[in-house]
């Protein structure tokens, strides 16, 4: 009787893991040229969950909204417009406070979702969704901090919109 040599386990993982990676299509999926070509946004504001504003953040609803404005105007990605026919995209930002666990059992992997910020990106002229970005905030503990993170999640929510539209921001004037 012939024998078989024994393979070690980390081999046979490994080639099981090649196998199966090989398999898989390498594809990549397409952008819409629209978020490349696009040279004027309007940008929407569709709110913010209740039970945000005065804590854990300072403000009002509308802050996200004129933070994200503010930025976005000063990056010079696009000419903003102030009527949504007159824009190439239609920017639509979101300050959500998801429902979820309180108090659950994080060893089960259950956690308390955080406030997000949601940029859904429309087609002005088919008014279809072109693509969505979400930014979470991250937890903190004082109002200065939880006013940081939120500050720190619109920045990046802005760098998010100029990787995906392969735009830089302008130079300063």
């Amino acid at each position: 009787m012939r024998r078989i040599p024994m393979v070690p386990p980390i081999v046979a993982f490994a080639l099981l893991a090649s196998t199966a990676i090989a398999q898989q299509p390498n594809t990549t999926a397409p952008t819409p040229s629209e978020l490349r070509t696009a040279k004027t946004v309007f940008l929407s504001n569709a709110g913010g969950d209740s039970g945000l504003f005065p804590e854990p953040f300072s403000g009002d609803p509308g802050r996200g909204y004129m933070e994200f404005y503010s930025k976005l105007k000063d990056a010079g990605l696009f000419q903003l417009v102030d009527n949504p026919a007159q824009a190439d995209l239609v920017l639509e930002l979101q300050l959500t406070a998801p429902d979820g666990p309180s108090s659950a059992n994080k060893q089960n992997g259950a956690s308390d979702p955080l406030p997000m910020f949601r940029l859904a990106i429309y087609d002005e002229k088919t008014h279809y969704v072109l693509w969505a970005l979400t930014e979470s905030i991250a937890p903190a503990f004082l109002q200065k901090t939880h006013d940081h993170n939120f500050d720190v999640a619109i920045d990046e929510l802005l760098l998010d919109l100029e990787h995906l539209t392969g735009k830089t921001p302008a130079a300063p004037q």
